[in-house]
């Protein structure tokens, strides 16, 4: 029986871990697992079988870290091969006669992907598709993407292996304590960009215990019309003796996983520190559940690298401004790819309190796909705020789909089959929630009976594509009335039927109504109004315009919308000074979640406010301005630190995400180039470096990750860091320490089989180098765990290891 379908009635119970029984088995520290295929192909096998034998369904083949940055093209066609044949040479071995399938595993390539890492998408997703186009070739039963911390690098795994194979795809992110991804995605978020490309089951694995993961998916549950998937840890990870032990044994994980199975998750096994004997339990207290079933959740949403916008009762406000359309600077702009500009469009309207940006750069003389997705990207960069697509570039609307980082808004489709025709297989194919304009090839109909005929064929075309009505909103058009003045009374009306009848979502771009009229906002606000009681789903309009705000707030307060009215007193808190954009609007609306949160640039100096925002060109054009007027190092302290204090409380506190943090560093960086450049002009030499301090992935281990972003905080904080790089011999490591006299050292690893390298590092460096101070850190860190193997601080982010920095140095120079 095929795994989809044997999915459709029943549990399906996974393997556990991999990296423990290898390394029971003989793997020593530094050498790579995935060679074990080739080299003891039957001790893999002992292991496939030890869990089919245990009631497991599925057995993920040993290939997590097979891809060409740690082997090339024939030994990794070799090391996939051979673990393939080894999951089928375990499936004949055992005789239990429960249904068996084999899955190519595919971990994280270990590199964070641009803007925030130098590994570009397309060639992650080219790596990724090698990883794929060989596993297929051997015939696994389906492809298993797991362990993955970035919602970026999870798309480039996912849509790899969509365009490579016909084999279904199961997703499992690694989610930290706070619910979150490395790179700040919620649950809810990845839900709306995985079932939008059509994955066949999500769901959470490794960083946690079951209980911790426990709110991770009751989001997942909630949010997911595919079945839901959990493979956790055993707890927390401690050593013992040498050994990586866990602090939850088979009978309570079992429990919880009972528990999960209760709730609604359908596929469940184990991750580190689990092993046969926990799958068994599983298993066995599983008999007699019946599955729950899986149902349609009709949930319309979008998403960004962080939040969900979900469309529901509450009106959505799309931001107009990034536009050439009527105005003459942003026009200049993109003929002078002038980004920082269009940045700053995207950042104020941000401000001023909208949840989605529009996005519309078609200007004849440019090339319009290059520029789309060069602004998507650099939004995306600076800003958590989902974006809308607007484009009639079948091409440029491609090439910005597959690059944006989430589920994006798609402006736009209408009744015309040849547009239909081009738009929804995109769609399909990358997910998005479709603007659908009430109009085909006799133009816009004048009554509201015709347009609402036009939703109706196509809700039936985006359904023979498989895009379902909830990923539909509907655009009635406003036709502005000083050409016909029942134009509003139509619009209005199909907004009420489509609401209604047809029981979908609907969009205005508003400010048409009033073109041609004086006092435009008068006209237009109140038709906001009206439409917003006919049931409108969502705006595009001008967040600057206070009457368009001003019905806004009232309305979401009339409507129970806005808890004890609290926005609205905000917003009213600001109309004495009668300005456009109320400053005080930063709090999330309730359709989604919590955002990250930064200062206005209007509340701080112009060059803090860049670099807290991440405008690299923008900090460095300042930077250059004013060190026609300031010393360099006062720059340094009073500008540059600050700012960057700002951000990283921000990110300790958990207001402000990775991505935003690591922005703010590269817009540090361009500022520090200016003052660099100005120092050597004036023969004064460099700003005076602080503590040196050494940084290495641990022997074994290529994910770099995590050591990659401490090194650029800690620079911008001034530090010498020496970056000794990944997979880092344990003696290299304390010959440069000794050699450099460092007082610090920083190790990092990702996988529980590369922590006894870690360990041993520690240890050299307490023979030969007895002043260090080691700190470690990873996603199998723990604080109990760093106590075990002796170091003398687990630091949980970049920014903890930049605290650690500053209390070090504090104390050296208080010992001179």
């Amino acid at each position: 029986m095929k795994i989809l379908d044997y999915m459709k009635n029943n549990f399906l119970f996974l393997d556990g871990g991999m990296g423990t029984l290898l390394q029971e088995s003989g793997l020593k520290p530094g050498e790579l697992p995935e060679r074990m295929n080739i080299t003891s192909p039957d001790v893999i096998r002992n292991i496939h079988r030890s869990y089919y034998d245990a009631g497991s369904n599925v057995i993920l083949c040993n290939t997590f870290g097979a891809n060409s940055f740690k082997f090339d093209d024939r030994e990794l066609e070799e090391v996939i091969s051979a673990a393939i044949e080894n999951g089928n040479a375990a499936r004949e071995m055992s005789k239990t006669d429960h249904e068996k399938y084999i899955a190519l595993d595919i971990g994280p390539l270990g590199r964070l992907l641009k803007p925030y890492g130098d590994l570009d998408f397309e060639e992650a997703v080219s790596l990724y598709s090698k990883i794929v186009k060989i596993g297929a070739k051997y015939n696994p039963d389906l492809i298993f993407i797991e362990t993955m911390n970035d919602s970026y690098d999870t798309k480039a795994a996912l849509l790899a292996a969509k365009e490579n194979s016909s084999l279904p795809v199961f997703v499992s992110n690694a989610y930290g304590s706070d619910g979150k991804l490395m790179t700040g995605a919620n649950p809810k978020a990845m839900v709306a960009m995985l079932e939008g490309m059509h994955a066949d089951a999500i769901g959470a694995n490794c960083s946690l215990g079951p209980k911790q993961l426990i709110g991770v998916m009751e989001e997942y549950l909630k949010f997911a019309s595919v079945p839901v998937l959990i493979k956790p840890n055993a707890g927390l990870p401690r050593n013992d003796h040498g050994k990586t032990v866990y602090d939850v044994y088979p009978d309570e994980f079992s429990d919880d996983i009972k528990n999960l199975l209760t709730m609604g998750v359908r596929i469940a096994g184990g991750c580190c520190g689990t092993r046969p004997e926990y799958i068994k339990a599983v298993c066995k207290k599983a008999t007699g559940l019946t599955p729950v079933p899986v149902t349609e959740k009709n949930i319309s949403m979008i998403s960004s690298y962080t939040h969900a916008v979900e469309f529901k009762n509450d009106p959505i406000l799309i931001g107009e401004r990034i536009n050439p359309t009527g105005k003459k600077l942003f026009k200049q702009a993109l003929r002078d790819n002038d980004i920082d500009y269009i940045l700053g469009e995207g950042l104020k309207q941000e401000d001023a309190g909208v949840q989605v940006l529009d996005v519309n750069v078609g200007l004849p003389e440019i090339d319009e796909e290059k520029m789309l997705v060069t602004v998507v990207e650099e939004l995306q960069a600076v800003s958590d705020l989902p974006l809308q697509l607007d484009t009639t570039d079948f091409k440029a609307m491609e090439s910005a789909l597959r690059r944006y980082n989430g589920k994006a808004m798609v402006n736009s489709v209408n009744g015309k089959n040849e547009v239909m025709e081009n738009v929804f297989p995109l769609v399909k194919k990358y997910g998005g929630f479709v603007v659908c304009l009430t109009l085909d090839e006799d133009g816009i109909p004048e009554s509201s009976a015709k347009r609402v005929a036009i939703a109706k064929r196509i809700i039936d075309k985006a359904k023979e594509y498989g895009i379902e009505k909830r990923d539909l909103i509907f655009d009635p058009l406003a036709m502005t009335i000083s050409a016909d003045t029942t134009a509003a009374l139509s619009t209005l009306d199909a907004v009420y039927q489509i609401t209604t009848e047809l029981e979908a979502n609907t969009s205005l771009g508003v400010s048409n109504v009033s073109f041609g009229l004086p006092e435009r906002n008068l006209v237009t606000s109140v038709f906001f109004s009206c439409a917003l009681e006919k049931g409108l789903s969502a705006a595009i309009m001008n967040p600057y315009s206070l009457e368009m705000m001003n019905v806004y707030f009232a309305f979401r307060a009339l409507h129970n919308l806005d808890a004890n009215c609290g926005e609205y007193i905000n917003h009213a808190s600001s109309l004495p000074k009668q300005i456009a954009v109320s400053n005080s609007l930063t709090q999330a609306n309730t359709n989604s979640d919590t955002k990250s949160s930064l200062p206005s640039e209007k509340d701080v100096s112009p060059l803090k406010g860049a670099i807290m925002r991440g405008l690299k060109e923008k900090a460095s054009a300042i930077t250059k301005e004013l060190l026609n007027e300031v010393e360099p190092l006062s720059i340094v302290n009073e500008e540059i630190i600050p700012a960057l204090d700002v951000v990283g409380k921000g990110f300790e506190k958990k207001e402000v995400f990775l991505p935003q943090l690591l922005m703010a560093a590269e817009a540090s960086k361009a500022s520090f180039e200016e003052i660099k450049k100005k120092m050597a002009e004036s023969d004064t030499g460099n700003t005076a470096k602080r503590m040196t301090f050494i940084i290495a992935t641990v022997h074994g281990d290529i994910h770099d990750i995590g050591k990659n972003i401490v090194k650029l905080i800690l620079e911008n904080y001034g530090f010498d860091v020496y970056d000794l790089g990944k997979d880092v011999p344990e003696q290299t490591i304390v010959d440069k320490a000794i050699e450099l006299h460092a007082p610090a050292v920083g190790l990092s690893a990702l996988m529980t089989t590369t922590v006894p390298a870690m360990e041993n590092t520690i240890k050299l460096l307490r023979e030969q180098a007895p002043w260090v101070k080691v700190c470690v850190g990873g996603a199998v860190m723990t604080q109990e765990y760093s106590d075990q193997i002796g170091a003398d601080r687990y630091c949980k982010d970049a920014m903890d290891t930049v605290r650690y920095a500053e209390e070090l140095e504090s104390a050296l120079s208080k010992s001179l």
